[in-house]
């Protein structure tokens, strides 16, 4: 597939505003104006999925543990989710994008790449394309949505996050380097707190500033997620919008501000790991049958290890069993523990890891969570 060169590229990123949450008010209109989580019971050690702009306010956000929420904003009305529904309002978006572009590369329920490159509707400009969509969302589900409109997906993405709620931003390729220059290294997708810190500590807190550093410097300071710092960087992000892209596995990882000790220690951090999971797991458009449960460990000295076993549908019993497998091999401290699945193989997924995707990568790539908005 011969790609489009980024100055032609017109991609779209739309990500509906706190979805969850935003279908619950919509459903039941008497929710709208309180603070509002939809999320696991914090007796269970749940985690808040995804909350209302009203309970961003007291500083919670998705990915926290519901505890946590709690204590926050103890007036918080945490609802369970209910993903039937937003499976249907998700449906009915990916509807509207498909009267777009054939193009639509669904990443979970709330959001999605659109590629509208060349396309004649709206007099070929994304921005009013994006206009529109947005509007339909917002007439016929009845939720809100912004949009990022770039040269390419890294960009929309970033973009999307713009000017929400309830709004759109443009990069233009011509704003490209400066835009992309300006921005904090925390923006890169894959970069979380530990790595921004690490680059922080050098100095590095732009994009700009990362541009500094050698091809071979960022491989031997970050491995093969060095290459796409420094393209990133740069603004340069050639993945085309694939809207048959498999996913070969689902995976979440944390690295802990403080070495956990012992296995008693991973033990105790595990629980909310795979409720992270969960969460994710349950955002999936499609998931594939699962056929390996796998579980990562890195130790304090950098190096690390994965363990995995034939499993169908994993319990916390079975990623327990492999934490305890792993840890075994060194038995030291730990910075940061993962667990995930990888996807039974079809023929489908052999065709298309045939024809090539540059989307997957390994199971555990890049650092930490990036929680939905």
């Amino acid at each position: 597939m011969n790609l489009k060169s980024e100055s032609m590229r017109k991609i779209i990123h739309c990500d509906c505003d706190c979805f969850y949450a935003a279908v619950e008010m919509r459903d039941d209109p008497a929710l709208r104006g309180r603070p509002l989580a939809v999320g696991g019971k914090a007796e269970m050690r749940g985690v808040i999925a995804t909350c209302n702009y009203e309970a961003r306010a007291f500083g919670v956000h998705s990915a926290m543990s519901t505890a946590r929420a709690l204590r926050l904003c103890p007036q918080l009305l945490l609802l369970p989710p209910d993903f039937r529904r937003y499976r249907e309002a998700s449906q009915q978006i990916l509807a509207i994008y498909r009267d777009y572009t054939p193009l639509v590369e669904p990443l979970s329920l709330d959001e999605a790449y659109l590629d509208v490159s060349g396309l004649p509707r709206c007099q070929g400009s994304a921005t009013l394309m994006a206009e529109e969509i947005r509007a339909r969302i917002r007439a016929e589900v009845r939720i809100t949505a912004s949009a990022g409109i770039a040269p390419n997906k890294f960009l929309a993405k970033v973009a999307s996050d713009w000017r929400k709620p309830d709004g759109q931003f443009v990069v233009r390729p011509q704003e490209v380097d400066a835009f992309v220059a300006a921005l904090p290294v925390g923006k890169i997708f894959g970069v979380g707190k530990v790595t921004a810190a690490r680059l922080q500590k050098h100095g590095i807190h732009t994009c700009g500033d990362l541009r500094a550093w050698e091809l071979t410097r960022l491989v031997g300071e970050f491995g093969r997620f060095g290459t796409a710092l420094h393209q990133l960087c740069r603004g340069i992000d050639e993945r085309p919008v694939r809207p048959d892209r498999l996913r070969k596995s689902l995976s979440v990882e944390t690295t802990y501000p403080r070495d956990l000790p012992d296995l008693a220690a991973c033990r105790a951090e595990l629980p909310a790991l795979v409720a992270e999971f969960r969460r994710r797991f349950a955002r999936l458009p499609a998931p594939r049958p699962v056929h390996q449960a796998v579980v990562k460990v890195k130790f304090a000295d950098f190096t690390q290890t994965t363990a995995e076993c034939v499993s169908a549908a994993p319990e916390e019993a079975v990623w327990a069993a492999l934490l305890d497998e792993a840890w075994a091999r060194k038995g030291k401290a730990v910075r940061l523990l993962g667990v995930g699945v990888r996807f039974a193989e079809t023929e489908e997924a052999r065709k298309g890891e045939r024809e090539g995707s540059e989307e997957q990568g390994d199971l555990f790539a890049g650092e930490g969570s990036h929680p939905a908005s």
